[in-house]
């Protein structure tokens, strides 16, 4: 199934692959960033289409605004993101983040995303419910800073073809990407929404579709072991 070695792998030639494959991906969907940051917020652990639910659910309830939120009581936005699984934790991480910003910055969220790209990202981290994944999900895709975002089908994908461990932190898998890629936002941007579309579609943790997969003449990966 192999006809490269993961060692020497040009890790453009996989984006090319992946690209060819699913054409450019369109991320992060949001028609503000404001919209992005609560993208980034709810999406953890669950799957994009329940986000699209409680994206829509806010926007018709008119919560889909930074002061908007603030004002509201969490109840009514927990109401609204029911969809996106442990709504009650989420509803209480966009209060946490909407109080932030209002606090430090009167509303102004462009304030905020203007800041270099690590002071923002350690503020952010310091945010409750803020980890490293929506950190810099908000810094790549709303505040277009070059961060590469990594995840667990990065790993997944990348252990498999044999770039890397499965034993490979958060911070060294990002590493790895950023020392070997030229740090540009639109190619950081579709890289990692690239890599979510093959986690999602064919690289799954059990019963993958190796053999309809864009990269699965780099990877290592025997699906029948």
């Amino acid at each position: 199934m192999n006809s490269s070695s993961g060692k020497h792998l040009n890790l453009m030639d996989l984006y090319e692959s992946m690209l060819k494959s699913f054409g450019s991906r369109g991320w992060w969907p949001g028609e503000t960033k404001f919209e992005i940051c609560v993208g980034a917020i709810l999406t953890q652990s669950v799957s994009w289409k329940n986000v699209a639910k409680a994206i829509t659910n806010l926007k018709n309830a008119g919560l889909l605004d930074l002061h908007a939120m603030y004002e509201s009581p969490q109840e009514e936005i927990e109401k609204c993101i029911v969809p996106t699984l442990y709504f009650r934790m989420k509803a209480r991480k966009l209060k946490a983040f909407v109080n932030h910003v209002v606090k430090n910055y009167n509303g102004n969220l462009q304030l905020m995303l203007e800041k270099p790209l690590q002071e923002l990202r350690e503020e952010l981290l310091g945010i409750y419910g803020i980890g490293q994944e929506t950190a810099d999900s908000i810094v790549l895709y709303a505040a277009e800073k070059p961060i590469f975002v990594v995840d667990a089908y990065t790993k997944r994908i990348f252990s498999r073809i044999g770039l890397f461990s499965e034993a490979i932190t958060y911070n060294q898998m990002q590493e790895y990407f950023m020392s070997r890629l030229k740090p540009d936002v639109p190619l950081y941007n579709e890289y990692h929404a690239l890599i979510v579309g093959v986690g999602n579609r064919f690289c799954s943790n059990k019963n993958p579709k190796c053999l309809e997969c864009p990269v699965v003449t780099f990877c290592k990966f025997d699906a029948n072991n």
